[in-house]
């Protein structure tokens, strides 16, 4: 099948819809693990959503409330839907 504005230019027309075929798989597996930063204010700022995200609008597993993660603390993020779900502490080796 030939996609439209191509007609003529097979390879043109392959490689349009490997493109699209590749943005369409790409956009139904989003990012579902990330790092975040807690800020001063108990904002939560991640590496792939830079705008923070503010205290009560994420969510906390039950490790860190008990541990109590800080400003400053890196965090494991999961992206749950649309939500960020701070799910532990992350340091270096």
């Amino acid at each position: 099948m030939e996609m439209e504005g191509f007609d003529g230019h097979p390879g043109t027309s392959r490689l349009a819809r490997i493109l699209s075929q590749r943005m369409k798989k790409e956009n139904e597996a989003p990012l579902v693990m990330d790092f975040g930063e807690i800020q001063a204010n108990g904002s939560l700022v991640t590496n792939t959503f830079p705008l923070p995200i503010p205290k009560g609008d994420y969510s906390l597993c039950g490790r860190l409330k008990e541990v109590g993660a800080g400003a400053g603390s890196r965090v494991l993020v999961a992206w749950v839907q649309n939500e960020a779900v701070a799910i532990d502490l992350i340091g270096r080796s």
